[in-house]
């Protein structure tokens, strides 16, 4: 959908509500993890999601493709962001704090600018999108605090599945642009089922799922990480691709971090350090750089 198309204060709005569902699935996650291991709950993830996501492209009246080659590509996107970006994140986030991962991260639309620029020129990137990533960047530490970047170099096989995470997120924003002429709901339905065929069974001969007892709160949280972070965020991801681009899209790494203080400032009364106001400001500046309107 070209620029001149889109309704982009609308588009800006969605992809903040992106931020959101994304952002508290950090939180869903390390609950989730003290009853159930990492493949067992994003098996969970992936394959309710891919139910409820093929139960609304249905009720749409879309239908799934059926030619191989699409499935091929449905595969390819499910690596990058399923069988990798999920799962790499969630194994990494045993092993370091929830701030240091979510600074690493972060870095997604930093990796976005340069594999555009190195390799698949896909679209339109200078100076400014740059320095609007680097500015989004510096928001976060900011808002995390800097003392979280003191764990670097420590548990550093976290700290690197963590940043492999961000760059699988990368090759998932860029590549999902193949799909532009798939509804959203197919797109993430067809993700979805092919992450599911891979992890359901290799989730059964890793973790035995029959043999876990989570608690009812491990189970709560892997759920609404199926449901909101995984459905509902996706139906968002791929429209966003198609009308905001895969760097607009990833700039949501940053705004997902400013949504959580913003949560706690209108939810739990918190009030918030001058560093943390100056990072959301770098935060919000650094997205209106990347989406800015090209000339």
């Amino acid at each position: 959908m070209p620029s001149t198309q889109i309704n982009r204060p609308l588009e800006f709005c969605l992809l903040a509500l992106l931020a959101l569902f994304w952002g508290s699935s950090y939180l869903f996650i390390k609950v989730a993890l003290e009853g159930l291991p990492p493949l067992t709950l994003i098996a969970m993830r992936v394959s309710l999601a891919a139910l409820l996501l093929y139960m609304v492209a249905r009720w749409k009246g879309h239908r799934l493709p059926d030619d191989l080659a699409t499935w091929r590509q449905f595969f390819v996107q499910c690596f990058f962001l399923c069988l990798g970006g999920w799962a790499v994140l969630a194994w990494g986030q045993q092993f370091i704090d929830s701030g240091l991962a979510g600074i690493l991260n972060s870095t997604s639309p930093i990796f976005v600018f340069f594999i555009t620029v190195l390799w698949t020129r896909h679209e339109a990137v200078n100076g400014l999108r740059l320095t609007g990533a680097l500015l989004g960047l510096a928001g976060v530490v900011l808002i995390i605090g800097v003392d979280a970047l003191r764990g670097l170099g420590q548990e550093v096989v976290g700290q690197v599945a963590v940043l492999s995470s961000a760059v699988l997120y990368a090759g998932s924003a860029i590549y999902g642009k193949r799909f532009s002429g798939l509804p959203n709901t197919i797109t993430a339905s067809g993700t979805l089922i092919c992450a599911s065929v891979v992890l359901i069974p290799l989730s059964m001969l890793v973790d035995r799922p029959w043999t876990l007892s989570p608690s009812a709160l491990s189970i709560g949280a892997a759920l609404a990480l199926s449901v909101v972070s995984s459905c509902l965020a996706l139906l968002l991801y791929f429209r966003l691709i198609n009308t905001l681009g895969s760097m607009g899209t990833a700039s949501q790494a940053y705004l997902r971090v400013g949504v959580s203080v913003l949560l706690g400032m209108a939810v739990l009364g918190e009030h918030i350090h001058w560093s943390v106001a100056l990072g959301l400001v770098a935060v919000v500046a650094g997205v209106i750089a990347i989406n800015a309107r090209p000339q």
